[in-house]
């Protein structure tokens, strides 16, 4: 197991050439953007920060508008809808690419190349770490997870945002559910004092990545349920639950306060909570719809959900004892996640690349995966090439993406797979050594 997570590691350092080093998109913009403030200005308000990226060409259609028009938040700030974590896990990069300005002649100004490197390197880091923390999961629960892990990397949208758009929220935020799934497993053999406050750190970490993360922590609070209802120790499981409430509420303040700097309150801005439909009524579309669906863009999905189901039904030979409920406990994060996921009216996410906010599944789907894999040789090559057809999907749309050779807006299955299975295996060698020598020649291109 050592040996195969130090290829995982090796991996990633040899592919660190393939991050992309710049921040265009508006989510970029915005989480930079605390990280910049805080650090220079000593503050939260952002106007300089969108004024600088708005007249370097970053932000897309309709930035100024919503960034720099005359929309302003109760606090008066400029708005930013994105959330202070990543900001605090980039920040010991962001530190070194200040030190590396100052060594290279750069402007120590925290905009200029060095510290957008950093962020961006941050990003492919924490993003291998969620890897490397999801084989580990895996590994722990079934005793196998490494192919599976690197599958999932390939065959999922986590690709994109370590190396195509690593200044997105997702590497980081995937890292703190790996980081948090893992902490769990291993606090449940016992549920110390210690190990809850722990657990209960790495929730509120979760939760200042992406709000919709904490909602994660439903696999450990069923499973911390069911314990003490077993056990009935009622006084020792109160003291528990109230100290990792504490510790959540800890590691959760900076966003708090974030919030209340920016929007005046201890909140997101109120335009997010009129995009809300709770009944959900998209979750559906947004599991099988064919143009904007979770598994139309990413298969491999289907293969792991299909895993964990087998581990909730108890068909697959596991190393915990209790991994038939504890496979439930993972589908109701899942099933969580759809909820959600299906109650925001732009659900379709359209412009982005994949369904990107199931990205941080990805422990969940690396584990299902492990678990859908057969022990008879036949079935388990049969999967091995049902996987592999996933990975080249992802790996045919990441191309089309990025070469403008697909609808942004939405799939169109007839042609992407035209473009996939027939035309890319043809371009792909080009491509990929165009993208490793120049890369700025794949931005801002028309589309074909």
């Amino acid at each position: 197991m050592t040996r195969r997570l130090l290829a995982i590691g090796l991996l990633a350092v040899i592919t660190l050439p393939a991050v992309t080093t710049r921040i265009y998109a508006s989510d970029e913009v915005e989480y930079f953007a605390f990280l910049r403030s805080l650090a220079f200005d000593h503050d939260l308000s952002f106007e300089n920060e969108y004024q600088h990226f708005f007249e370097a060409g970053a932000g897309g259609p309709g930035f100024h508008e919503t960034f720099l028009g005359d929309r302003y938040t109760l606090a008066g700030r400029r708005l930013n809808f994105a959330t202070i974590g990543p900001a605090l896990l980039w920040a010991p990069f962001y530190g070194a690419g200040h030190v590396a300005a100052g060594i290279l002649g750069a402007p120590q100004d925290g905009y200029s190349q060095p510290y957008v490197s950093a962020v961006t390197y941050a990003s492919a880091f924490y993003g291998w770490l969620a890897v490397l923390l999801s084989a580990a999961i895996a590994h722990r629960w079934l005793g196998r997870g490494t192919g599976a892990a690197l599958a999932v990397l390939a065959g999922s949208p986590l690709l994109f945002y370590i190396y195509v758009a690593p200044p997105f929220s997702h590497a980081c935020a995937t890292f703190a559910v790996a980081l948090s799934l893992w902490t769990w497993l291993r606090v449940r053999e016992s549920w110390s004092l210690r190990g809850v406050v722990v657990l209960g750190l790495t929730v509120g970490l979760m939760a200042t990545m992406r709000d919709q993360a904490g909602l994660f922590a439903i696999g450990p609070a069923l499973d911390f349920g069911r314990w003490a209802l077993d056990r009935r120790d009622w006084r020792r499981a109160g003291r528990l639950a109230i100290a990792g409430t504490c510790a959540t509420l800890v590691a959760y303040t900076p966003q708090l306060l974030a919030a209340r700097a920016v929007n005046g309150h201890f909140g997101p801005h109120e335009s997010i909570g009129n995009k809300m439909s709770w009944l959900s009524p998209h979750a559906f579309g947004v599991l099988v719809d064919p143009r904007h669906g979770w598994l139309a863009w990413t298969p491999l999905a289907i293969l792991s959900l299909a895993g964990l189901l087998a581990l909730a039904t108890g068909r697959v030979r596991a190393r915990l004892d209790d991994s038939r409920w504890l496979g439930g406990c993972a589908l109701a994060i899942v099933a969580l996640q759809i909820y959600i996921n299906g109650a925001v009216e732009s659900w379709t996410v359209a412009g982005s690349f994949g369904h990107r906010r199931f990205v941080e599944l990805t422990p969940l789907l690396v584990l299902g995966l492990a678990a859908a894999m057969p022990s008879g040789r036949g079935w388990r090559r049969l999967m091995w090439t049902l996987t592999g057809l996933c990975v080249w999907w992802n790996l045919g749309l990441l191309l089309q993406f990025g070469t403008h050779r697909m609808d942004r807006e939405q799939l169109t299955l007839r042609d992407n797979a035209w473009q996939t299975f027939v035309e890319l295996p043809r371009d792909a060698p080009s491509l990929a050594w165009r993208y490793l020598v120049d890369r700025d020649s794949f931005y801002r291109q028309p589309r074909q």
